[in-house]
């Protein structure tokens, strides 16, 4: 004699297979496996079964409502099939598809690489800081006299609480050497921000490496083989490399840096392209101000720091007119740098 649930489960098995769209399958979902459908209504009978009767009853309606479960699952992936069949029927697969060009980094991703690949040969790490400093670490720790003119608001951009937008990435070497004992050998790439009248070669936002090497007995010599090597590598074994006597609060004695290359348009001019000098026993003072011991004694340490603008050496590298061009986003100037 069939049971009840068996003769249930027949009936809904034939109207989910003769159902004739998604429709009508969600309404014999809800009629069978809703909270008030068939099957729920003899779970709640099992209550009032004799006892000898719930083990193979509750098995049945069990079995009952995974038959029903998965038919409804069964027909409605045949519904999906036949919208998905339906919906590239038309399709000519012979028409040509729609092309992708090919993105390439952005030209001064490519430099940062480029130039951070070199210095990773020299054995320097890399360092990062924040681009909200303090006054102390942008200017004061940097021997920058309160005068100076880059402290001005007129050169520097200020917050409202007295902290500004790092006027350039040498905070870095600040805050790496309040965390770390010498020696150390780091570089310092990131965004720096100045006040400038928006040209060809100026803009409020330009990038920048700074490096730093702090060891015993560290010279100018090792000072001009790193920049030598690094600006060789960079432009061509070929390339002239001069140092000039300059100024920087933070560095005695300073150097500013000329190249001449046969890879850059115009080869026999001498080009600037970068500041460095032997760090100021003033900023090691300074340092060790702030960590409270005399770590960076510079009766025994001495280093060297640099910095190289990203920019302008993208702009003479790849022959850039306009500083602008970095940031407008044309398609027609990025795509030169495949």
């Amino acid at each position: 004699m069939t049971h009840p649930l068996e003769q249930l489960r027949d009936d809904a098995l034939a109207q989910i297979a003769s159902s004739p769209d998604e429709h009508v399958l969600e309404i014999l979902r809800v009629k069978f496996l809703g909270r008030s459908g068939s099957v729920s209504e003899w779970s709640d009978k099992m209550k009032s079964l004799p006892k000898e009767e719930k083990p193979v009853v509750g098995k049945l309606l069990n079995e009952v409502r995974m038959a029903i479960t998965a038919a409804i699952e069964g027909r409605a992936e045949n519904f999906r099939a036949e919208k998905e069949a339906a919906a590239v029927a038309n399709i000519d697969l012979s028409l040509p598809g729609t092309p992708h060009e090919r993105g390439a980094l952005h030209p001064l991703t490519q430099m940062l690489d480029r130039s951070i690949a070199i210095f990773r040969r020299m054995g320097f790490a890399l360092a990062e800081g924040p681009d909200i400093e303090t006054e102390w670490h942008c200017f004061d720790a940097l021997n920058t006299p309160a005068d100076h003119p880059a402290r001005n608001e007129q050169d520097t951009f200020y917050l409202a609480d007295g902290r500004l937008l790092r006027t350039h990435t040498s905070t870095v070497q600040i805050r790496t050497m309040e965390l770390a004992p010498p020696p150390i050998r780091v570089i310092a790439p990131g965004a720096a921000y100045r006040r400038d009248e928006i040209d060809a070669t100026h803009t409020t936002q330009f990038h920048q490496i700074e490096g730093l090497y702090v060891d015993e007995n560290v010279s100018v010599a090792d000072l001009k083989g790193t920049l030598e090597f690094f600006l060789r590598e960079l432009f061509g074994a070929d390339t002239a490399v001069r140092f000039r006597p300059h100024y920087f609060p933070f560095t005695e004695p300073s150097f500013e840096i000329d190249v001449k290359s046969s890879a850059l348009k115009g080869g026999e001019q001498w080009v600037e392209v970068c500041g460095c000098g032997m760090v100021h026993p003033a900023v090691f003072e300074a340092v060790n101000q702030s960590r409270h011991d005399k770590a960076y004694d510079p009766e025994k340490w001495t280093g060297f720091a640099f910095g190289l603008g990203m920019d302008r050496l993208a702009m003479i590298l790849f022959d850039i007119p306009d500083i602008r061009l970095f940031a407008q986003n044309d398609l027609r100037f990025l795509g030169q740098f495949p």
